[in-house]
């Protein structure tokens, strides 16, 4: 059963990288530092810390898919600005970041969910979302618009500004184990 849940979870995930990778988008990001890189846009599939800390670098993707849990003993960062090469009502550049801590099957229905944990994660990427897994440890949100979608943090989520704290939604599916509160 687990063969087959890994089997399934690589074919979508496999299927929603050669749906990104068929438009991929070269854009240029900015760090929280104010560096200017030029990113592609895609997605990205992991399964090792390394592989992970590389996929929420500024020069990593606008999208970080797990494949299992994964346990860091180091402070994780978010950070860059990507574009997920769709465009809004008015025709600009989405611009969004997006850890996938789960799979799904064919229909886009969860099939598993993943952990991460770490002492700290800190939000630097704007348009940000957490979704369908857990976050072990804290959270720093440093941006605006940061979600949590069916997701859980194990810890704390502190803001470190207050439209960061005014622009964060959690879904009804979503839970804060610790405080939530400007820092």
């Amino acid at each position: 059963m687990k063969k087959k849940v890994i089997l399934v979870s690589l074919i979508v995930l496999a299927t929603l990288m050669v749906g990104c990778a068929q438009t991929p988008a070269t854009t240029e990001t900015k760090t929280s530092t104010g560096t200017s890189t030029d990113v592609v846009t895609t997605a990205s599939v992991v399964n090792t810390n390394a592989a992970f800390e590389t996929a929420i670098s500024p020069q990593g993707t606008w999208i970080i898919a797990t494949l299992n849990d994964l346990t860091f003993t180091n402070d994780l960062t978010l950070d860059g600005v990507f574009v997920n090469g769709k465009k809004d009502a008015d025709g600009n550049d989405v611009t969004q970041r997006k850890i996938a801590a789960y799979a799904q099957d064919d229909a886009r229905n969860v099939t598993a969910r993943y952990s991460i944990t770490a002492p700290k994660l800190t939000i630097l990427s704007p348009n940000a979302s957490f979704e369908h897994g857990t976050f072990v440890g804290d959270m720093y949100v440093s941006v605006a618009n940061f979600q949590l979608k069916d997701a859980k943090v194990d810890g704390n989520v502190y803001f470190t500004t207050p439209e960061a704290q005014s622009t964060f939604v959690m879904d009804a599916t979503s839970s804060v184990t610790g405080v939530q509160e400007l820092q």
